[in-house]
């Protein structure tokens, strides 16, 4: 079995305030870019073998996907083994949602190949166990994500942009990011469903009113990712912001020759993709 795990941008991330656990509540908009990682899922004996083409990803008990895997034999009593091998497309620690994303195609895809009886509630409570953005990618498209993130109401939105991501070779931490948030005073926080809805189409708005409330946290310790975002601003982009803790910028852009060229341009020094306007996978 062949599976398809892409990769999302924040449209907006609003950090509300800690919670009793220890987390934060979020108030942010998935949505789901064309930039995927690969996996293949293969039935075996008994035993779990996880491969990668990244050698910073662990095999051993850590791994996200062998984590799914053992979720799922936990709570249905399957003992198949299977063999995973991941292409990594995303980048690693990039505010994109990498790991939550491949370990949501292995619930999915295991689900179907051992033709479970496990209803969608439950899948989605396993895949909240993994992390708070894994219920996201089980579904995928545009959702607003409250709570931790697991929270979800789909958002009808199709952006009528060019999507161009780049992400810097370096990785911020997430506990980082959260560990050095400044807690907010009083702040007007945008809708972001209301904000996003009405304005789609009107990219000033969005540009003045649309908020990753981590920017000023990464941008003073990261110049680069600022540097990015200002880079994107200068040759065209309509909206740019930088996605979830960072490091990966994304900006949108109107015309594709524009973005096509700009692309070209920055792709020796960073990783960079590109989506197409109303890009559904």
């Amino acid at each position: 079995m062949k599976l398809r795990a892409y990769a999302k941008i924040n449209l907006g991330l609003h950090v509300v305030g800690k919670r009793p656990d220890g987390y934060h509540n979020i108030e942010t908009v998935f949505h789901q870019v064309d930039l995927f990682d690969e996996i293949e899922i293969v039935q075996s004996e008994e035993e779990i073998h996880f491969t990668s083409d990244a050698p910073e990803l662990r095999s051993d008990s850590s791994n996200l996907c062998i984590r799914a895997v053992n979720l799922l034999r936990d709570i249905t009593g399957v003992h198949t083994g299977v063999e995973i091998t991941l292409k990594k497309r995303i980048p690693i620690g990039a505010g994109l949602g990498g790991g939550s994303t491949d370990s949501a195609a292995v619930l999915k895809g295991l689900s179907k190949m051992w033709a479970l009886d496990v209803t969608d509630d439950e899948l989605m409570t396993v895949s909240a166990s993994l992390g708070s953005d894994v219920p996201y990618f089980m579904v995928g498209g545009t959702a607003y994500a409250t709570g931790r993130g697991e929270i979800l109401e789909p958002l009808d939105l199709a952006i009528p942009f060019w999507i161009l991501l780049v992400t810097p070779a370096l990785h911020v931490s997430t506990t980082w990011a959260y560990t050095s948030l400044k807690p907010a005073q009083t702040i007007q926080r945008e809708n972001l469903p209301i904000l996003l809805r009405t304005n789609i189409n009107n990219a000033p708005i969005l540009r003045e009113k649309l908020r990753n409330e981590f920017e000023p946290v990464v941008f003073g310790n990261y110049p680069e990712v600022q540097q990015i975002k200002e880079t994107l601003l200068n040759r065209g982009a309509e909206l740019a912001l930088m996605s979830g803790s960072g490091s990966s910028v994304f900006g949108f852009f109107g015309h594709e020759s524009t973005v096509q060229k700009l692309a070209a341009d920055l792709s020796p020094q960073y990783r960079v993709s590109l989506t197409e306007p109303l890009f559904k996978p």
